[in-house]
């Protein structure tokens, strides 16, 4: 696929470089040099230098020939203007970047349609709604719902007093016979692997389930954990996804949000009306403190500065929360983030490739997600009727070993599957697949 992508700051150089790793051929418009430079250093891209709103940039970098036209710059203008440009030069798919939630209403959004613009997202409210998801579900790390809600991936940790520490995976199914789940993936030192029957867990492995959301909890109750209410949130940060949280959760729960430029705080005051705002520095212990950091029931850190995010989330596991969401961008700091306690950890720019890497595939792709802290993506299909999947049993398919599939729903039925499960035509499968996989595993379904 020919791909030209607008923008190489940090969401565009992190796309060139996820999706220089699959068989495209790859071109990266900015008018800053030095950036065009990183991104060149770490991935195979043609880069042009220039105004990506200009026909002759656009020209340049030919997007008549390309399948995907994806605008990220920060501000949305440039992306929009872009966007249209490079449909009416004949790119097949145009995709934009923006921070309007106006423009993603039902009504709006038909008119960036036809305009040609294929597709908006806001990667700030789509991080926000992550972090609201991840508060209902206060005892995983991660939580994604598949299959319109019926099947649903967790990701929880192992410490020292899990139960399930030092077991076999056979051993966990004998020990829950009545438990329908499957351990699709362990992250263990920087590594994901897809276990086989004989795999035991152990400490401070992150594990990958999916299951229905009942059957979920259960599991999760065995490793020790549970969910909480959360009824009192502290949010450091008065950043675009700060601001995103706060409106989705001011209404229904007791928000305080921390902003330490003053000004700033002042107009936040006048947007959030049932968000207490206040300014101050959450690196202060001691003012924390004063404004009841350890009565909070969650705790989440969105400033612009991952260190400052990874510090405070620190300081609120210590001082007794019970749930810590971090917004870490600097993709080094993921796995030390992890390692030292904090229970979740969000990453903009892989929600926003999670959201654009479905229409890259070649094959019909329902949902990806590009998993945090993992090399892993869950992928969501649709087996359409007379594909491989559905002559032979899941054992004779010849499925890529380093992929999975986790589980099916049908009709209204949500099993896991084994070697003897024959799909059928219309099943929604979640498939958990490894970087080398990714590429292959849509043809069984397709």
């Amino acid at each position: 696929m020919r791909i030209v992508i607008a923008g190489a700051g940090e969401v565009g150089s992190h796309l060139a470089r996820m999706l220089g790793e699959g068989d495209h051929d790859i071109s990266v418009i900015d008018s800053d040099p030095k950036l065009l430079e990183d991104v060149a250093n770490t991935t195979d891209v043609v880069t042009v230098e220039g105004d990506c709103t200009t026909f002759a940039t656009l020209k340049k970098a030919s997007v008549r020939k390309a399948d995907l036209f994806i605008a990220v710059n920060h501000e949305e203008t440039p992306n929009i203007i872009s966007a249209m440009i490079a449909k009416q030069l004949g790119a097949r798919k145009t995709i934009a970047r923006i921070d309007n939630n106006e423009y993603l209403e039902p009504n709006n959004k038909e008119v960036f349609i036809n305009m040609g613009i294929d597709y908006l997202f806001y990667p700030e409210k789509i991080t926000a709604l992550e972090v609201v998801n991840l508060l209902g579900h206060s005892s995983a790390t991660e939580y994604v719902d598949f299959a319109g809600g019926k099947l649903a991936m967790s990701v929880f940790k192992v410490d020292s007093s899990s139960p399930l520490l030092d077991k076999s995976i056979i051993e966990l199914g004998q020990q829950m016979p009545d438990v329908p789940f499957r351990i699709v993936a362990i992250t263990r030192q920087e590594q994901t692997i897809i276990p086989h029957a004989g795999d035991v867990i152990k400490e401070g492995d992150m594990i990958h389930i999916v299951a229905s959301r009942k059957h979920i909890e259960q599991v999760m109750a065995m490793n020790g954990t549970s969910d909480i209410d959360v009824e009192n949130v502290m949010i450091l940060g008065g950043s675009r996804v700060g601001v995103r949280i706060a409106m989705e959760l001011e209404k229904r729960v007791n928000v305080k949000l921390i902003e330490y430029n003053a000004e700033k705080a002042y107009r936040l005051a006048e947007w959030l009306d049932d968000t207490l705002i206040i300014n101050e520095d959450g690196r202060d212990t001691e003012a924390m403190m004063d404004e009841g950091i350890s009565n909070m029931d969650a705790f989440i850190a969105v400033t612009g500065r991952s260190e400052t995010n990874i510090l405070t989330a620190m300081i609120a596991k210590k001082m007794g929360v019970k749930k810590v969401i971090a917004e870490v961008e600097n993709l080094n700091y993921i796995n030390l983030a992890e390692s030292i306690g904090i229970d979740t950890i969000i990453n903009k720019k892989q929600v926003t490739a999670s959201n654009i890497f479905r229409f890259t595939m070649n094959t019909d792709v329902q949902a990806i997600r590009v998993l945090t802290g993992s090399d892993a993506e869950m992928l969501e299909f649709i087996v359409k009727p007379n594909s491989p999947a559905t002559k032979q049993t899941v054992e004779h398919l010849g499925f890529p070993a380093d992929a999975t599939i986790g589980g099916v729903s049908r009709a209204d039925n949500v099993f896991l599957v084994n070697g003897q499960t024959q799909l059928h035509a219309y099943d929604r499968v979640v498939v958990l697949a490894l970087p080398s996989a990714v590429s292959k595993v849509g043809k069984f379904f397709n």
